[in-house]
This record gives structure tokens, sequence and C-alpha cells, in this order.
């Protein structure tokens, strides 16, 4: 299916025929149904357990309405035939609603709301090999990063809009590598696979890096069907959104390191002395 088939240009507007939706439906379900699962389960964890924060559900709230604008509705429309717009799409699904989500803590939420012989299958999960090479910010950061490389410096981003599959498999891809590298820099939810600050930090710099590198190969490189002017857009779009969001992401990690490390008080030094006697 080629998606551009189904596109109509009236009146310098574009329209869309009944079967592109079934790709915009079928990406947006899912995070429709997270988000009522997400809700059902607060309300369950505010029965059994201590009150949920209000900014955990606002954060999810947000970040899967962020994820839908940029998989369904009108900025996903244009986003098939505007490099720019397609470039916010990819700021919204592959880092500020991973971001979101991922401050949200679900999975705190999961193992608080599900019953214990369930909550422990899942944290045998969380223990397993697979789960300790994906939530590695080395893999994760390739997956990421990598990713993106492979969308825009090959074919691969004109064939996204060629074939249905393709285009279905690309937008799980950035958003669940987005999340991944999220979740692998700082840790809000339970991870038995934990690796230093400083590891994390030196991944960090690296994969920015990175990110920021292709979004000035994209200034100068156009992908395949993407017109200079619209490529020089969308390069700073990613250059300059992509570190408002890593900005964020700097500033939490570097304020559990802080935390981390920082000198107990002597109030709590003589506490801990009193205590010891």
């Amino acid at each position: 299916m080629n998606l551009n088939n189904y596109i109509l240009h009236i009146d310098g507007a574009y329209f869309f025929t009944q079967e592109q939706l079934i790709p915009q439906i079928l990406l947006a379900l899912p995070f429709v149904l997270t988000l009522v699962m997400y809700i059902l389960a607060v309300i369950v964890s505010n029965r059994r357990h201590k009150r949920w924060p209000l900014y955990r559900t606002v954060c999810w709230i947000f970040g899967v309405l962020f994820a839908i604008i940029s998989v369904a509705g009108p900025l996903a429309n244009r986003a098939l035939v505007d490099f720019t717009a397609h470039m916010f799409g990819h700021l919204f699904l592959g880092m500020l609603a991973p971001l979101l989500m991922a401050l949200a803590a679900p999975m705190t939420l999961m193992l608080r709301t599900l019953t214990v012989p369930i909550a422990r299958r899942l944290s045998k999960m969380l223990r397993s090999r697979l789960s300790r090479m994906l939530t590695n910010p080395i893999i994760a950061s390739v997956l990421n990063i990598g990713g993106l490389w492979l969308l825009y410096t090959t074919s691969l981003y004109s064939l996204m809009h060629d074939y249905f599959l393709l285009h279905l498999i690309v937008h799980v891809h950035v958003f669940l590598a987005g999340y991944l590298f999220t979740i692998s820099m700082f840790y809000i939810d339970p991870m038995p696979h934990r690796v230093p600050f400083l590891y994390r930090a030196i991944v960090l710099c690296v994969a920015l890096t990175g990110h920021g590198i292709l979004s000035k190969y994209i200034y100068a490189h156009p992908p395949n069907h993407v017109t200079i002017n619209q490529a020089e857009l969308g390069g700073m779009v990613m250059y300059y959104g992509g570190d408002i969001i890593d900005i964020v992401i700097i500033f939490i990690l570097c304020l559990q390191w802080f935390r981390a490390t920082r000198p107990r008080t002597r109030l709590a030094i003589f506490s801990n002395c009193f205590i010891s006697y």
C-alpha cells in the first residue's frame, strides 16, 4: 500500500481517504488502551495503597497525547508530505512522549496494582538477560540513534511512505527505542540491572552528539524525495527541539547523581553515631 496514493490536495489543504486512516488507527489504538489501563490502575492503586502522585498521572496523559498527535490526526497527515511536520512528529513520538511516560513510572504503578504472584513474574522478567540487554545504555542508544541514522541516510525514509507494514514498523520502533533510551539514562521505575552514573553520562554524551550530527547531516544532505528547504527546516527542528528535551534528560540524570552522592548532613551523621551507641 502506497500511503501517498490516498492524499488529496484541495485548495492548499491535504485530505486523506478512509484507507489512509487505517495505519493511524492501528498506531493510535495501543496508546489509547495504555491511557485507559493506566487510569484504571491508578484507581485500583489508590484503593489499596498510598495515593498515587497526581503529577505522574498528568505526565502519562500528556505523554500519550503527544504520541497520538504524532501518529494520527492533522500532524500525522501533514507528515506524509511535509518533512518539517514529520520531524515534529519524530520529536513527539521518539523523545517527548517517552520522556513524559518514563516520568509517570508505569512499572511501579503496575507492581502496586497486580496481585503478588503476577507481580513476582513481572519482577522475574525485569531481571532477565533480555531486560539487561535492552536497558543497557549502549544497546538502547544504538537502537535509538542508530535507527535514526538508518532511517534518514538510506532509502528507508522514502520506502516507509510506500509500504504500509514498513510505515507501522518504523513508527513502533521510533517510540520503543526512544522509551528504552530514556529509561536507560535515568531510573524512575525499579531497574534491577543498574549501571553507574558515570557510565550513563558518557553514553548519553555520545548519543546526543550522534543525534546532533545527524540533524546537521540532514540539513546538508536531504533524504530521498525531500526538498532542500524542508530538509533545512526539519534539521533545525531536530537539532534545537531535540536539545530542549535532551536538557531535561541531562537535568534529571544530574539531579539523581547529586542526590545519590551528596555528603550526609551533620545532623544525619550525629544521628547515626547516636544510634550506633
